[in-house]
């Protein structure tokens, strides 16, 4: 059965339901902001009686609601009527032809700078019915209906009154659709022009009366995810819509103002829940779309064990959920129901990552396990914190990280890690998929040379988790990063001395050659070989090192001291490589097998120097 319906209209029939408020916009739908141009442009396109595009609408009554609203400066007198239709495509040009043709005020547009102005439009008469000068027929004059120039001081033209209008010949837009109070006008004060007017009505304003605007009307029946799926196809050139967006605007409808409860209101006084969040440093990057995912999770959830416990099995039973359509299903009670304890999840979330030292959104190596991590803590409550359940939640975590598993398009990974991590935590003998899948090659860390990339962020704070200190200052790197003592990713080889003895930037790129380290060691370090600047170090007047101290800062990095005094860089790269995938076995819980295929998920090739993540040698 089809799910909408095309024809063609009047275009009076449709701005006068638009006016009536038979037609209004949904409430996701931005601003008009058509510009002066536009505007004209449209007009002369309905003037010659070209094709402008069809509309899109919707018919309301079904299932699908939301908080609707005129367009913009329609308004309409007495108790605010419900709309028949919504406008889903097709605004800007309802919206410019309602203000011109429709309204007895100034039309509210931008000028080419973006600015907004307030104009009423006109036709030239005369121009009007010259050949080919249509375009330059419709000019736009300020509110007080005068043309001017010399800044304002010398008025062109003079159109604030009918009189003015007729005996001139300057035809207001507003009254293209119905003219019979302007040809009375014309009758007395200009009735010369009546025969020249009545071409210019045949040739010009019967265009606009007798355009027929092609309507696309989805019918009442269409679900809520094909509307928005439907409004981003068709507003190609705007910002694609967001579930937030469009949940919003549906409990606007019941009341319920989404957009103040996340993101607050200083007009109405309220703080939203992401200023809350955003105060843990970890959570400055969480989006509307992964709060709403984690409620659909818990509500999916919980719906899926009273399906099974009711005896529902297979297909019968409903999933858990992640997806688009899931999230746009959300009921306001249901929202209303789990908002607060997602939110005190989330907060748990960055305590837990805390203590897995990722300390900031900078360090997070993956955005998208917010949610399912926030949801699974939300049913666990404080339980999270017992050892055997920590550690199944850590495994679970560094899996996703350093298996690569959390990029891209991961709702259904999202979900069956929900539902599989807390039948693992509860006693059930299946690993979680995101655990038993993940897996690391011994080669990835040849090809892992990008600081944006989420295993490299993860093999990051594993070292600094084991305890590396500063070749310069001795003290804690992590320590020192939340001092906010200026820290550089160096090369350990500096590039300057690998580059004359042939190695390859693809090798001495690798994070295996690289280190988190401050400013101060770094510009101690330069293009010198290792063994020279570790004297260089030892030696500084602010640092007074043995070798034995400088060893034990070096080996709390996982770098092999002897192989670094001896300048030998293939031995170094060996022994740090087998230190690293020691830290990875033992995050995975798992072994890695050496002659595992390398499986690099991102080319870094060619990325910046910027992107590949060190500083420049001093």
């Amino acid at each position: 059965m089809s799910t909408f319906d095309s024809t063609k209209q009047l275009l009076p029939a449709i701005l006068q339901d638009v006016t009536r408020g038979k037609i209004q916009l949904p409430d996701f739908q931005r601003g008009w902001v058509w510009d002066d141009s536009h505007v004209r442009s449209l007009l002369v396109s309905i003037a010659r009686s070209f094709p402008v595009g069809a509309v899109m609408l919707l018919e309301t009554g079904g299932d699908v609601r939301f908080q609707v609203r005129p367009i913009e400066n329609v308004k309409i007198p007495g108790r605010h009527p419900d709309p028949e239709l919504l406008i889903l495509d097709g605004q800007q040009r309802l919206t410019s032809l309602t203000q011109v043709l429709m309204l007895n005020e100034p039309v509210r547009t931008f000028d080419e700078k973006g600015k907004p102005i307030r104009r009423f439009y006109y036709l030239d008469i005369r121009k009007a019915l010259e050949d080919g000068s249509l375009d330059d027929a419709f000019i736009a004059i300020e509110e007080d209906r005068k043309q001017k120039s010399n800044f304002g001081r010398t008025v062109d033209l003079d159109l604030s009154s009918l009189e003015l209008e007729c005996r001139q010949l300057y035809f207001p837009c507003n009254q293209i659709l119905n003219s019979d109070k302007w040809e009375e006008s014309l009758q007395e004060h200009a009735p010369e022009h009546f025969a020249v007017y009545m071409q210019f009505r045949r040739k010009v304003l019967n265009a606009f009366r007798e355009y027929q605007l092609p309507v696309i009307e989805l019918k009442k029946e269409t679900s809520k995810e094909a509307v928005c799926l439907v409004f981003e196809k068709v507003n190609t050139g705007g910002v694609p819509l967001s579930v937030f967006e469009l949940v919003t605007a549906t409990y606007a409808a019941d009341g319920f103002n989404l957009r103040d409860d996340w993101f607050g209101s200083e007009l109405r006084k309220k703080e939203g829940r992401l200023q809350r969040l955003r105060r843990e440093p970890v959570l400055t990057v969480l989006e509307s779309t992964d709060f709403l995912q984690a409620i659909t999770l818990l509500h999916t959830y919980e719906r899926r064990q009273q399906d099974l416990a009711a005896g529902k099995v297979g297909k019968s039973a409903s999933p858990v959920s992640a997806k688009r359509a899931a999230v746009l299903a959300l009921e306001l009670e249901t929202y209303q129901k789990w908002a607060d304890a997602v939110e005190g999840a989330f907060k748990e979330a960055a305590r837990f990552l805390r203590q897995e030292y990722v300390y900031s959104a900078r360090d997070l190596p993956y955005r998208t396990q917010l949610a399912p991590l926030a949801a699974v803590l939300a049913m666990l409550g404080n339980r999270w914190r017992e050892p055997l359940i920590y550690d199944k939640l850590a495994r679970w975590y560094w899996c996703g990280v350093l298996g690569e598993l959390y990029g891209g398009a991961v709702e259904t990974r999202i979900a069956n890690d929900v539902e599989d991590l807390l039948d693992w935590i509860g006693g059930g003998a299946s690993e979680p998929r995101t655990v038993y899948e993940a897996s690391f090659s011994p080669g990835r860390l040849d090809t892992l040379r990008s600081r944006l990339a989420a295993a490299y962020k993860g093999l990051s704070i594993l070292v600094l988790r084991e305890g590396a200190k500063d070749f310069f200052w001795k003290a804690s790197v992590k320590d020192l990063d939340v001092d906010e003592v200026a820290l550089d990713i160096h090369h350990l080889f500096p590039r300057i001395w690998c580059e004359k003895r042939g190695i390859k930037p693809a090798v001495y790129n690798s994070i295996v050659n690289k280190a988190q380290i401050s400013y101060k060691a770094n510009r101690t370090i330069g293009g010198r070989a290792p063994s020279e600047y570790l004297r260089a170090l030892q030696n500084h007047p602010n640092v007074r090192l043995d070798d034995a101290g400088m060893n034990r800062l070096l080996e709390s990095h996982l770098i092999d001291p002897e192989t670094m005094r001896a300048d030998d860089f293939a031995a170094f790269f060996d022994r740090r490589k087998q230190a690293l995938l020691g830290l990875v076995e033992i995050a995975m819980g798992k072994s890695i097998p050496q002659n595992a295929p390398i499986d690099a998920p991102v080319d870094e090739e060619d990325l910046t120097r910027e992107e590949l993540g060190f500083a420049e040698d001093q």
